[in-house]
């Protein structure tokens, strides 16, 4: 009872606004400000505002991430950093040092090969760590030590008083004045552990995920949670839980115990136990306002959002059966009615009080499971409150298609598939011959034999693993020889250049090497000779780099081609890696996006032939790095490329078990389901790439680590049919054990 008598409850003091996306990490900078990340690629610092003590305005925002922000770290003022510095890590490997006196970049740190997860400073050294299982010293801007500290994803680290850095492979760090360390974990737990090891304490209340804790010179203790609440505790209790309008990915406290949220709507809060400092009323108003429309968006009838059920009006349309069942929306609440034949009106059921969500395992009744899926032919059971002292009731109900949130209003069983009595009286048998493309689940058939077996099937997917490699084997032959014939007379007319100019014998025989790959219908029979090949790789050396694109084109359609695949190979195992040289040459800064076009479709047409497969694996980084730029591009050629690139990728080390080039390339993936403006089939192939790592390869964990539920609920609610389905098989995966 103490516990409660000392602890004051928090309320809202301010809310600051301004990212446009997920804010997913903060960092306290003394009392100058507060530096926030966000999955907009910004990092904003907040300064507070002189004209009133509880609130904070926006200083800086700070660009140069090409993917979310998510660690940083503060540098105190210093002779280097007058008013300070912020040091951020992004999903983009990068970690740049910020001068908070102008906002400029002033370090850009590279070497990390995937998401850098945290930065601490060690003296004037910056420490980070990535989810390439490493962590690395910086010094003035140079890597001077790199530890490979783990043999899975870091997460977290944090520098202790007395000097010792800690990493582990939890969510979130943080030191315990005096006691220990906190973390935070996947299994939706706090523990307080010992400098020895031991567990001290373990705080349990949390619905989900727990990302980040901190801890206050005042013993308590904040969390962050994918359950949409920051919890305080004291003593090991939760004393409060604060409701977010979406998830709370970080949470810090302020030196004067306040408390600062992240949270996935874009707005970080400041929440305060002192009475001066709380919000004026209409700003609490507009937050519960805010909390309310958020949890209406969410609460869900077995499965349907509530704000999707129809309304009382649908009761104004006569059933079509006896027993049909609607379930409409009346307040908060949805309530299922019951068409009576006979005196033509609907009869109240009750409230539904219970459905299937997302995770929850399907109900079973009479040895049968129910699942509401995707298709009308799914049923399910919902349980249903008649009032009266009643015991609760199952009652099957089906979503319409024909109509998004009406209940089924089929003509007759056999139209729809389901089953519409008043309520459930016995066991039916499942059709075996029908699975649900989403779910792998039976449909209901009415009238069948209650004897039939109800055990279900492995779940199957629509789009995922994805087996073979994609190429790009279309060409206009005539096109490519018109502007290498262009290029060369430029050459010969140019006094300087005329000497990397082709004779017409080699033109000619350039000629006859485009007649050779355009006549498809005789690859197993026609050759080429070396002469052929070292002319090719005679122009990528020596040709300037603006004209290099039409002989990169020759070069992706001679992969393709069995004997002039064979031929290249042999100038692949050399010590001078002409394909390298070439991919090098493509990314010479600035890279031409005609080059690069031609480049990276050249390397993903390597993936049709088993004989590159070991250089591909060897060379992953270099050309990863090498067209990592791509997805961004405006170029929607280019995005496509790339991303097929990644999903060819993805099914060579899923072969390979290559467990960090799979990592990496999972990485790569999620960049490009990152992005909003990206071409559809780009953002689905990416997709594609993730799935078929998650569900064949290593890496599911990292996937779930890395926020992939949000990637997957966002395909999902896409227009484009193929991006939902993708969208849908990854979310399945992401609920199996």
């Amino acid at each position: 009872m103490d516990m409660e008598i000392d602890f004051k409850s928090y309320q809202l003091s301010h809310e600051l606004r301004g990212h446009e996306d997920d804010v997913r990490g903060i960092c306290v900078c003394g009392n100058a400000g507060i530096a926030t990340s966000s999955r907009d690629k910004t990092v904003r610092y907040w300064i507070p505002d002189p004209t009133d003590k509880r609130k904070y305005e926006a200083s800086k925002i700070l660009l140069g991430h090409s993917s979310f922000v998510g660690p940083l770290a503060w540098i105190p003022p210093n002779e280097d950093f007058i008013e300070g510095a912020i040091v951020s890590g992004g999903m983009d490997t990068m970690i740049f040092v910020w001068n908070l006196s102008n906002g400029e970049k002033v370090q850009s740190l590279k070497g990390h090969q995937l998401q850098v997860t945290g930065v601490v400073l060690d003296g004037e050294d910056i420490v980070s760590c990535s989810v390439d299982s490493t962590m690395r010293r910086w010094r003035k801007g140079q890597l001077i030590e790199n530890w490979e500290a783990h043999k899975s994803a870091i997460q977290a680290i944090i520098k202790l008083p007395s000097g010792e850095l800690v990493t582990d492979t939890v969510r979130g760090l943080a030191e315990m004045h005096g006691l220990g360390i906190l973390s935070a974990s996947h299994d939706g737990s706090i523990r307080l552990w010992a400098l020895t090891g031991q567990v001290l304490m373990e705080m349990a209340g949390h619905g989900s995920i727990v990302y980040s804790v901190d801890s206050h010179v005042s013993g308590l203790i904040v969390s962050g949670s994918e359950d949409c609440s920051a919890k305080i505790w004291k003593d090991g209790a939760c004393v409060q839980s604060i409701e977010h309008p979406g998830c709370v990915w970080d949470v810090k406290f302020l030196e004067n115990g306040d408390i600062v949220t992240a949270c996935s709507d874009g707005v970080v809060r400041i929440w305060t136990s002192h009475q001066e400092r709380i919000a004026d009323p209409a700003d609490l108003d507009f937050y519960v306002s805010q909390l309310s429309q958020y949890k209406l968006s969410r609460k869900r009838v077995g499965g349907l959002k509530l704000e999707d059920l129809p309304g009382l009006e649908a009761l104004q349309i006569p059933g079509t059966n006896d027993g049909q069942t609607k379930v409409v929306r009346e307040g908060d609440n949805g309530v299922a009615y019951a068409w009576n034949l006979s005196e033509q009106k609907w009869d109240k059921i009750g409230e539904v009080v219970d459905g299937p969500d997302d995770g929850i395992k399907q109900p079973v009744l009479d040895g049968i499971e129910y699942d509401y899926g995707q298709r009308l032919v799914i049923g399910y059971l919902f349980d249903v409150d008649i009032g009266d002292g009643e015991p609760i009731r199952k009652l099957p109900y089906n979503r319409s298609v024909a109509s998004k949130g009406e209940s089924s209003s089929c003509l007759s069983p056999t139209d729809c598939r389901v089953y519409t009595p008043k309520f459930w009286t016995g066991g039916a048998a499942l059709d075996s011959s029908f699975r649900d493309p989403y779910t792998g689940a039976n449909a209901y058939v009415p009238g069948g034999s209650s004897s039939a077996s109800a055990v279900s099937a492995k779940p199957t997917f629509k789009h995922i693993p994805k087996k073979g490699m994609l190429v790009f084997d279309v060409a206009q032959f005539d096109g490519i020889l018109k502007k290498i014939t262009e290029f060369n007379n430029s050459l010969l007319s140019d006094s300087v250049k005329k000497d990397l100019s082709l004779s017409e014998l080699e033109m000619s025989r350039l000629a006859a090497v485009l007649k050779i790959l355009k006549d498809t219908s005789h690859y197993h029979t026609s050759r080429f000779a070396d002469a052929d090949i070292a002319l090719l790789l005679k122009l990528l050396k020596s040709w300037p780099t603006a004209m290099m694109f039409p002989v990169i084109d020759i070069v992706r359609m001679l992969v393709l081609h069995p004997d002039g695949a064979t031929v290249l190979f042999k100038h692949v195992e050399d010590e001078n890696d002409i394909l390298m040289e070439m991919i090098k040459r493509v990314a010479t800064n600035p890279p031409l996006p005609p080059n690069l076009l031609t480049g990276i479709r050249a390397v993903t047409n390597l993936f049709k032939n088993s004989r590159y497969h070991n250089w591909l694996q060897k060379h992953r980084s270099e050309i990863l790095d090498a067209f990592s730029s791509c997805y961004s591009s405006p170029n929607k050629n280019l995005q496509l490329s790339y991303a097929t690139m990644i999903l060819n990728y993805a099914v060579l080390l899923i072969e390979k078990k290559d467990h960090e080039g799979q990592s990496q390339v999972l990485s790569a993936a999620l960049e490009i389901a990152e992005v909003e403006n990206i071409e559809v089939d780009s953002k689905f192939r990416a997709l594609v790439a993730i799935g078929s790592l998650m569900l064949d390869g290593l890496v599911k964990r990292i996937a779930l680590d890395f926020d992939v539920e949000n990637v997957a609920k966002a395909a999902k609610a896409s227009k484009e049919a193929k991006m939902a389905e993708v969208g849908a098989d990854i979310e399945l995966l992401t609920k199996q054990n």
